[in-house]
């Protein structure tokens, strides 16, 4: 957890990026795969690792697998979990390492594990010194035999767990001349009798729910008993196979006598009475497996020092069974439904099993149980209090499973559901990196389809974060969505308008919409199109609240900008309402009133203003007459005013003809460069701002009362970036 709560390495970092612009950096043969540059040369330790992240990211394919092909990296240990890759490319670009270790762990079923063997065999150095082959749930075609695993004479760990492996390939394999461990799980074997062949050797032996054995239960006791050599023997099962072959071993008196590590999870009649006499007579014990059974809830079980049980007598003894069965769906599934239990009232902060519930997730991302108790777990372990004492690494883990989730079961309503009370989390959604442009999707389309008030409430409350975390192209590229979404915002704003409902519901719709438009003329075009106008003015006839006041004067801030619908604003209700607006003694209310004013009598052409019975010039006088009774610009708000770029202020500040436009503008840089000059110095920076301030201090016509208003803002610049002490009026380059 240590590492959970630190940075990435920058190495991973590296790697990362590596990874994610691997076409930028390599050239293409002839036939489409890529290499790497001529001149890179990748030490071992780094070739490892780089195609571990290529695996982990889901980038491994014949294409990119043949960067490994040269001489210009140095595999050891391979790792190729989950990979999408032909026998012909698995053999070009792996075979010629100097491979110890080779973990193939549900490869698709396009690299079959016979494939697999025989690729490895072709180097006569692997045939001798592989070390570990992990080939679990990989595919064998029907009466396929890998008796060839024998020939690998350096073996010490085999691990062929759910796959086509037989009695015949049993007895190839325990001829390994070096063979420490072996995992039988969940295989077709019938008879474990070769195992007297390496009984002098092996030292671990799992053979989970093997379903097809034969033998009963003294038989295999019978061979297990003459494995003198064992530490670690699995002999859990399922609890439908009804074996008793863990009881039978428990009431054995001096069978095994230097084991320190049993696991009989799922037994059948297994109490602790009898395991505990079982451990009694070997003090040594280290660990014992019980999850599914009716033991581990003794006294012994939770005093005993040094033993560790995976069970489900305390969190402990949960916490230990999601570490050792994170790659077994079935105890996965009942130790995750006991968890949730578990921390229904939690009060502690849990990390480190957080974790375990990602591996066991990451692990079965096509098990709906999994993913579904697995997601209401995290729920539990991440509540908003929970959560702040959390690596943001660890949360960033947790929210991208989760989404994952979502993509995988899309018709499964409640995981759907857990995964949009997890971004209710307000650590989450303000602090975590996830990717916001999928997330928005999501909860726009959950929004759109649902009537469920909660659900309404966690969408809108959502979006209006989302939104102004999406930059605005991403935004645009949600059109389907967008129409959608502003359309049903302006629904409910409609009904708790005509209810005269002023709940948390109606203040976060608001907010939504006044995000979503931001910068968005496509959001503020569907507004218009949704007759959103109207609605707005019957809010603002409704409620007198500055809060809501705000909201929609910020909305309709937005929409002015949008020089092509600005003159849609130019209506006699929307004007009497701004005009009241603006001499409210709110100073946000009146500042949004003030800024819609700006932008419609710079953006709007004159045409506009000569059938109105309210001319330009008393508009503006209006704001001139507004701006002289305002504070300073330094003055606090009830909300600190936000904003993404000064995009929208260049017309203003250029607009020398009418300096009450100009004296705003200032005005409003003023004041967010005040509250919060690291972000907004930096902005006026880059789009050119401080540029056209620069300009109006320095031009002789300008307004004398908006060239001090700029002077004050240079003076503030000079005050928090002393190597700006001299402006100059040319571009000033971007601060970073």
């Amino acid at each position: 957890m240590e590492e959970e709560a630190s940075p990435y390495s920058l190495v991973s970092i590296c790697l990362d990026v590596l990874v994610a612009t691997l076409e930028q950096w390599c050239s293409k043969r002839p036939d489409g795969t890529l290499c790497l540059p001529e001149h890179w040369c990748l030490p071992r330790k780094i070739s490892d690792q780089f195609l571990e992240r290529m695996t982990w990211r889901g980038k491994l394919t014949d294409r990119t697998a043949a960067i490994f092909q040269g001489k210009q990296t140095n595999l050891k240990q391979i790792s190729i979990q989950r990979a999408k890759l032909s026998a012909a490319a698995f053999t070009r670009a792996f075979c010629h390492h100097k491979l110890v270790q080779v973990n193939a762990t549900s490869v698709d079923s396009e690299l079959l594990a016979p494939d697999i063997i025989h690729a490895l065999q072709s180097s006569a150095w692997i045939q001798e010194n592989l070390q570990c082959l992990v080939l679990d749930s990989a595919s064998v075609p029907q009466d396929s035999r890998l008796l060839t695993l024998g020939q690998f004479i350096g073996i010490r760990t085999l691990s062929v767990a759910n796959v086509s492996f037989w009695s015949e390939d049993l007895v190839s394999v325990s001829h390994l001349p070096k063979l420490e461990s072996l995992d039988i799980s969940n295989t077709l074997v019938t008879n474990i009798s070769a195992l007297l062949t390496c009984k002098d050797r092996l030292r671990s032996l799992t053979m989970h729910y093997l379903k097809c054995l034969t033998m009963t239960s003294p038989q295999i006791l019978a061979v297990l008993g003459q494995l003198t050599c064992l530490l670690h023997l699995d002999i859990s099962n399922h609890k439908h196979l009804r074996s008793d072959l863990a009881v039978c071993l428990l009431q054995q008196k001096n069978i095994l006598p230097n084991l320190v590590s049993l696991d009989i999870s799922g037994g059948l009649d297994i109490t602790d009475e009898v395991v505990e006499s079982f451990l009694q007579q070997r003090p040594d014990m280290q660990f014992v497996g019980l999850l599914s059974t009716n033991a581990g809830y003794a006294n012994f079980f939770i005093t005993k020092q040094g033993l560790k049980v995976a069970g489900g007598a305390n969190i402990h003894q949960l916490s230990e069974a999601l570490s050792r069965y994170g790659n077994r769906s079935c105890f996965l599934k009942e130790t995750l439904c006991m968890l949730f239990k578990e921390t229904l009232s939690l009060c502690a902060i849990l990390p480190a099993i957080l974790k375990l519930v990602a591996i066991g997730m990451r692990n079965h991302p096509q098990n709906l149980p999994v993913q579904f108790t697995g997601s209401a777990c995290i729920l539990n372990l991440i509540r908003q209090n929970l959560a702040k004492g959390m690596p943001i690494r660890l949360l960033s883990e947790v929210t991208c499973l989760l989404f994952e989730a979502t993509k995988n079961f899309p018709f499964y309503k409640q995981l759907q559901m857990n995964c949009l009370l997890s971004l209710t989390n307000s650590r989450i959604l303000c602090e975590v990196p996830f990717d916001r442009f999928d997330a928005a999707k999501l909860v726009m389309r959950w929004l759109c389809k649902s009537e469920n008030p909660k659900v309404q409430t966690m969408a809108v409350t959502i979006i209006s974060s989302l939104a102004l975390k999406l930059l605005p192209e991403q935004t645009e590229q949600l059109q389907e969505e967008l129409i959608m979404t502003v359309k049903k915002l302006l629904t409910i704003i409609r009904q708790k308008t005509t209810e005269n409902l002023k709940d948390a519901t109606f203040l976060f719709t608001l907010k939504a919409l006044w995000n979503l438009t931001d910068e968005s003329p496509s959001a503020c075009k569907y507004f218009i199109e949704n007759e959103g106008l109207a609605v707005i003015i019957q809010v603002l006839e409704t409620f007198s609240d500055p809060l809501i006041q705000s909201r929609v004067l910020g909305l309709l801030n937005n929409v002015a900008e949008v020089r092509e619908l600005s003159p849609k604003l130019m209506t006699e209700d929307v004007l009497k309402h701004i005009i009241s607006l603006l001499q409210s003694t709110n100073i946000e209310v009146s500042y949004f009133a003030a800024g819609v004013i700006a932008h419609l009598t710079c953006e709007c052409d004159r045409q506009h203003w000569l059938s109105r019975d309210l001319q330009m010039s008393d508009l503006l006088q209006h704001l001139h007459v507004t701006l002289q009774n305002w504070p300073s610009s330094q003055c606090k708000m009830s909300a600190f005013v936000t904003y993404r770029s000064f995009k929208a202020f260049s017309p203003l500040l250029g607009n020398f003809s009418q300096p009450e436009i100009q004296l705003w503008a200032l005005w409003a840089v003023h004041h967010v460069c005040s509250g919060d000059p690291s972000k907004y110095c930096k902005l006026l920076v880059e789009g050119g701002g401080l540029q056209l301030v620069c300009d109006i201090q320095e031009h002789g016509q300008a307004n004398a009362q908006v060239r001090q208003m700029a002077a004050s803002i240079l003076e503030d610049f000079r005050m928090h970036f002393t190597s700006y002490q001299r402006l100059p009026t040319a571009p000033v380059p971007s601060l970073t």
